[in-house]
């Protein structure tokens, strides 16, 4: 009887290195570096801008204040706000005082005494008509976003809508189109740019808001509008799919519910 032939052996392949999985050190502390700064930048400049604004506040406010009804005198130290405060309660007050008849008299006697100068008149309306147009209620100044083709054709920007032309200027632009008031921020800074009347035809309303069209304007286009929350979303599409439960009420009466399909 012959001996069988054992089986060849095949050559054992070389079993791959291990490759190095994860960050390396020096990767791990660029992240925490880039992450700590992501996390206090927003923190630090606002801070410093809260904290430039109340000194500012105070520095021109305090010196109006007399000495004796300021914190100062009878504390060690000095309370960073006190002008903010002080400044807040005199415009409340004035308001007050401006909504009742003898407020409104004193507003209108120095209206008539800033109207019989020459140079100051001029300024003052100017100024309390953009003040009454900003914050009024029912205004309708920068509600709208647009697009222009701007600053060459295929070139779309961001525009902010403003009023229609007035009477004066309308009649000195072309006839027989209907003009809207534009305004095209600069970026990164929106408060400089363009402004400029455009035929509503070639203006093309977006459904963003003011504060997000601004937000894109001043990170670039890095940032875009606030979108739905995904997790809202899922659950919202996974109670579209799922059939409908059937309430204890739904079931007939004497009938107890079937946990598994009738055979």
């Amino acid at each position: 009887m012959s001996n069988p032939i054992p089986p060849r052996e095949s050559p054992q392949e070389p079993l791959p290195e291990a490759q190095p999985h994860g960050l390396s050190a020096g990767q791990r502390l660029r992240n925490y570096l880039l992450t700590g700064i992501v996390v206090s930048g927003p923190l630090v400049i606002t801070a410093y801008i809260a904290i430039w604004l109340i000194n500012f506040v105070d520095g021109w406010v305090k010196p109006i204040i007399p000495s004796i009804y300021l914190p100062e005198t009878y504390l060690p130290f000095a309370i960073p706000g006190f002008g903010i405060i002080v400044l807040l309660f005199g415009l409340t007050m004035l308001g007050f005082l401006t909504a009742n008849l003898v407020g409104r008299t004193l507003l209108e006697f120095g209206e008539t005494i800033l109207a019989r100068m020459p140079v100051v008149r001029g300024l003052y309306r100017s100024v309390k008509q953009i003040f009454e147009t900003v914050f009024a209620k029912s205004g309708t100044s920068f509600r709208t976003v647009g697009l222009v083709e701007y600053p060459s054709p295929g070139c779309w920007s961001i525009v902010f809508l403003s009023t229609p032309p007035s009477a004066e200027v309308a009649s000195g632009l072309p006839q027989g189109e209907d003009f809207i008031s534009v305004f095209l921020p600069c970026a990164p800074n929106p408060t400089t740019g363009f402004f400029f009347y455009l035929p509503r035809a070639k203006v093309i309303e977006v459904p963003v808001s003011v504060d997000n069209a601004a937000k894109i304007v001043m990170s670039l286009g890095l940032l875009r509008p606030e979108e739905e929350d995904p997790k809202k979303a899922a659950i919202a599409a996974a109670e579209k799919l799922s059939p409908p439960r059937r309430r204890k009420t739904d079931w007939p009466e004497g009938e107890p519910p079937r946990l598994t399909p009738p055979s």
